[in-house]
């Protein structure tokens, strides 16, 4: 019997890209549906009873929840092809810190460059390139986060790339100007096809801001 795989997600979510990537590297086909975050379906309360948050990645009927979670969880039971993370403890551990830094430290800022206004917004705007540039120190000179194989970091990360225009044009800076590597990298990922198929086009998210602003009553 075929494994039954059904993704509870929204298509702007950087969250719900990294799933995406996950199951697209691994072949794994998946039933995506799309979910109105302002009006939370009944399978979704049903399947994320704690957090009613996308993404949930539904295997077989069986919820998992929280979207680094469910990256290693696609590693571990698809391992066919590209392992996300290193078997060995230690080296397993390095690019899992590095997702929980992307998570409470990268993600925080986004918000407040373009949700916010002022000495806010560009306490937000700073805030968010030094945290690009401890990222790009770690890249390096590497392919990827996982030397030359695209890996855990890799899917973390790769989905805030089509929201970087949007930053930019609201906090007014230049990304590639700060830190280009991390620009380099991120052109290199968008030409594998697991990355082209997961991203939106940065335009989409561009003209999406305002419509959300308006729902969740920023001016």
């Amino acid at each position: 019997m075929a494994d039954e795989v059904i993704l509870l997600d929204y298509w702007p979510s950087m969250f719900g890209m990294r799933t995406r990537v996950a199951l697209e590297e691994k072949n794994i086909k998946f039933d995506y549906r799309e979910q109105d975050l302002f009006n939370k379906s009944p399978i979704l309360l049903e399947m994320n009873p704690v957090h009613k948050k996308i993404p949930v990645l539904i295997h077989n009927g069986k919820p998992v929840c929280e979207s680094l979670i469910q990256v290693e969880y696609i590693d571990e039971t698809w391992p066919g092809g590209n392992s996300f993370l290193p078997s060995d403890p230690y080296q397993r551990a390095q690019p899992k810190f590095w997702g929980d830094f992307i998570d409470k430290k990268v993600y925080g800022p986004t918000r407040l460059i373009w949700g916010a206004k002022g000495e806010e917004q560009e306490a937000g705007t700073k805030e968010f390139i030094e945290m690009l540039k401890m990222l790009e120190s770690e890249l390096g000179d590497k392919t990827y986060f996982g030397d030359e194989t695209f890996g855990y970091v890799d899917i973390a990360m790769i989905g805030f790339y089509c929201w970087f225009d949007v930053l930019e044009k609201c906090g007014n800076f230049s990304i590639e100007a700060e830190c280009p590597k991390l620009i380099a990298w991120a052109k290199r990922c968008m030409k594998r096809e697991s990355v082209a198929k997961s991203l939106p086009d940065s335009d989409k998210i561009t003209k999406f801001v305002p419509e959300l602003k308006k729902k969740i009553g920023i001016e």
